[in-house]
């Protein structure tokens, strides 16, 4: 008798502790602000996305609100968002930059395939190269042909380990050629000096650069992409330039900590993919040069292993890295 009630007692107290630990761990989410870490600075292209993706989260699943954290070459913001807590309620908007130069250059802060839960892939846009009034090309082949003939001479304007600086290598690898790169903070100073003549060469996304081109103050050569750029139907691919092997965009997406549960990122990711489609979130795209993408968060997480891969091995080649 007196087992049957302790045993009594003990299932009792099981129930109670089931009670109270029960609504705790069903709370609906989100059950607080949502903050999206944008490692870069306001008022650019990525954080532009960033708070277009925002908003949409905001009247889709609840408030979202954009926590700006530059500096490293992005890797301040992402390692505060690898550390943070994997509820749900802090994310970071990844990028080429974030989750596959970056960790290519530095090494060992932060594994971009095992530190996060991918959520949704966001946009790409393709890479263009444009070169300056005083570069005597109208071609990739009048390009090369021109800078094989002066070794040296040219230049490109290149933040030192970011996207453009990268393209600029792998263009260098890809033609045999040598082009030096430029190192600038800003590539707005690069914009100035390329209509002034002191610098040759500026690859980066097409919204940058598209005013211009239009304006005729710049030269675009080629797509870095297997497909033409819809705002720049007149100007060839790499494969149409004799380079079908050399590609290269710049994309976004959002990520969650390692450890996010999966029902909250599978609710993120069917927002995110709701808004993608919506004429107005395309359109906002659009006009930045970039294009949507849609998928799953495994999709993702392939494609970050992938790029992040690819761009390992373009640092390797191109002897670079970053202390």
């Amino acid at each position: 008798m007196i087992a049957a009630r302790w045993t009594l007692r003990i299932l009792a107290l099981l129930a109670a502790v089931v009670l109270v630990i029960g609504p705790a761990s069903a709370q609906p989410y989100p059950s607080r602000v949502i903050k999206l870490i944008v490692p870069f600075s306001p008022g650019g292209q990525p954080d532009t996305i960033a708070r277009i993706i925002a908003q949409h989260l905001s009247a889709s699943v609840g408030t979202t609100i954009i926590d700006n954290r530059p500096g490293a070459n992005t890797a301040i913001g992402t390692k505060a968002a690898a550390a943070a807590e994997p509820d749900g309620h802090t994310l970071l908007f990844g990028s080429s930059t974030s989750l596959a130069i970056a960790p290519a250059l530095k090494g060992g802060d932060y594994d971009p395939v095992t530190g996060f839960a991918p959520v949704a892939m966001v946009s790409s846009a393709p890479f263009i190269m444009v070169v300056g009034p005083s570069v005597p090309a109208a071609t990739v082949a009048d390009f090369v042909a021109y800078a094989k003939a002066h070794p040296g001479k040219l230049n490109f304007a290149a933040p030192t380990g970011g996207p453009p600086h990268l393209a600029g290598e792998m263009f260098k690898s890809a033609t045999g050629i040598d082009i030096v790169p430029v190192s600038y903070r800003a590539m707005n100073q690069a914009f100035t000096d390329l209509l002034a003549g002191q610098m040759d060469i500026i690859f980066d996304a097409p919204a940058l650069l598209l005013p211009f081109i239009r304006d005729g103050k710049a030269r675009a050569l080629v797509v870095m992409d297997a497909r033409r750029a819809a705002d720049l139907p007149g100007v060839p691919t790499m494969a149409e330039s004799g380079l079908p092997d050399l590609s290269l965009t710049v994309w976004n997406g959002i990520v969650a900590p390692a450890g996010t549960p999966e029902r909250i990122v599978a609710r993120l990711n069917g927002a995110i993919n709701d808004g993608l489609r919506s004429p107005e979130v395309k359109a906002a795209l659009g006009s930045l040069g970039s294009q949507p993408l849609t998928g799953s968060p495994q999709a993702f997480a392939a494609f970050i292993a992938s790029e992040a891969t690819k761009w390992a091995d373009s640092v390797r080649a191109a002897g670079l890295r970053m202390e």
